[in-house]
């Protein structure tokens, strides 16, 4: 097995322990607009999976430009320097899967694997699954720890998670 550097766990830990991101999209004038979403790996992809409301706005951005990033972040505590915080920042693609097909049904095989208490919204019409293809990983653990992670070796880890 490949040892697997601080920066690489620290990533792992991140991903697996995080349950939210702050999800950009772009509105229909040019304008960023910032939600928090639950996701889940897929690591057979790999790639992430959100499940959205079609009636949220960001989910109608996604349908015009499916250019997104994604924050996922540790949260602050009182007392600790919050330059310190461990965060990741993801840019990629969302496409979202249209319900019925077997896509959307992949996709909320994955999400009810991490959140199987949102199998009755799973049922409401009006929710998609949204795949997440990152296309650049930015991550920071901590105060003066940042880098760039290659898209092979993030896909990599994703897959092993």
């Amino acid at each position: 097995m490949e040892h697997e550097s601080r920066l690489t766990s620290e990533l792992r830990r991140l991903l697996s322990t995080q349950r939210t991101a702050a999800l950009a999209t772009v509105d229909p004038d040019g304008r960023p607009y910032v939600s928090l979403v639950p996701y889940a790996v897929d690591t057979s992809a790999p790639r992430l999976v959100l499940s959205i409301s079609g009636l949220a706005a960001h989910t109608g951005h996604i349908r015009r430009d499916p250019h997104v990033s994604l924050l996922i972040a540790d949260p602050g505590q009182p007392g600790q320097p919050v330059h310190a915080l461990s965060r990741l920042t993801l840019s990629a693609r969302a496409g979202l899967a249209e319900p019925g097909q077997p896509e959307a049904e992949a996709l909320q095989q994955v999400y009810l694997r991490r959140f199987p208490e949102a199998e009755p919204i799973a049922r409401l019409p009006d929710f998609r699954y949204a795949a997440v293809h990152v296309r650049a990983v930015r991550q920071v653990a901590g105060f003066g720890a940042a880098r760039d992670v290659a898209l092979d070796r993030f896909e990599r880890l994703l897959r092993s998670m």
